[in-house]
């Protein structure tokens, strides 16, 4: 299946991001692969997609620089014309800590790339897909995570403000791009197999909670993908502003 759309995916080197890539290029996207710094994972998922016969390439840029994602959107124009979609999927975590424990260069840090990245890559899509700048509309999905309503006390709390400001995003700009032809939702994963515990410092945490979780397992990458996938579709094509809770039941 050949959809001839064009989709941008943050942090899609590994995780929820690398399984959102792969499902999209099975979708008939063409897929740009964007990562920080793990160029040779980013690499190998360009090589998994095209090897299945999709349209993929990796583009570096660090999501809280504004500057490298004006040259990647530049890049992205040059490359296949026009971006039709974004998964906003990039977000960094550090160790578990209490609130006042955490230094002010670590809350800089988290903040400058899960929400200011997050609106540097939203608001250069809007302005290359709003009908007013000559756009063709398109969809943006943002990746939230469960920690936005439930806090993570003890662990993540500023991960968790960090969600919770990317949800209020996505909500305010629904709302104005809605008539531009461009739809924004976002999906709130709950505890989900990747690696991102392990950086962390706790790569057994999904085990130690997933009893707690309703269903009694954690999530895997490509439940969350499918999720994505849809809010990208057609198949969404009256929903925005939405936040799909992806988790279990938790």
């Amino acid at each position: 299946m050949q959809t001839h759309k064009t989709v941008l995916i943050t942090g899609a080197s590994q995780g929820i991001g690398r399984a959102c890539a792969m499902m999209a290029a099975e979708k008939g996207y063409r897929v740009v692969v964007n990562y920080a710094q793990q160029r040779q994972l980013a690499e190998n998922v360009v090589r998994a997609i095209q090897g299945s016969g999709g349209d993929a390439i990796a583009i570096q840029a660090d999501v809280s620089d504004e500057s490298a994602v004006l040259r990647m959107m530049d890049q992205i124009q040059e490359t296949y014309g026009y971006l039709d979609a974004l998964v906003n999927n990039a977000a960094i975590i550090e160790s578990q800590s209490k609130v006042m424990d955490m230094s002010a260069a670590r809350l800089q840090k988290v903040f400058a790339v899960n929400v200011f990245g997050s609106m540097f890559c939203a608001r250069e899509a809007v302005r290359r897909m709003a009908l007013s700048k000559g756009g063709q509309g398109g969809a943006i999905v943002q990746i939230s995570s469960i920690a936005a309503r439930l806090g993570s006390p003890f662990e993540y709390v500023d991960y968790a403000a960090t969600k919770g400001a990317v949800e209020t995003f996505v909500i305010g700009l629904s709302k104005e791009v809605a008539a531009e032809g461009i739809r924004v939702n976002a999906v709130r994963p709950g505890l989900v197999y990747t690696d991102i515990h392990a950086k962390a410092g706790e790569p057994g945490r999904v085990k130690r909670l997933e009893s707690g979780i309703p269903m009694l397992r954690g999530g895997q990458p490509e439940e969350i993908a499918q999720s994505v996938l849809w809010l990208l579709s057609d198949e969404a094509s009256y929903v925005t502003g939405a936040i799909l809770d992806v988790s279990g039941g938790r």
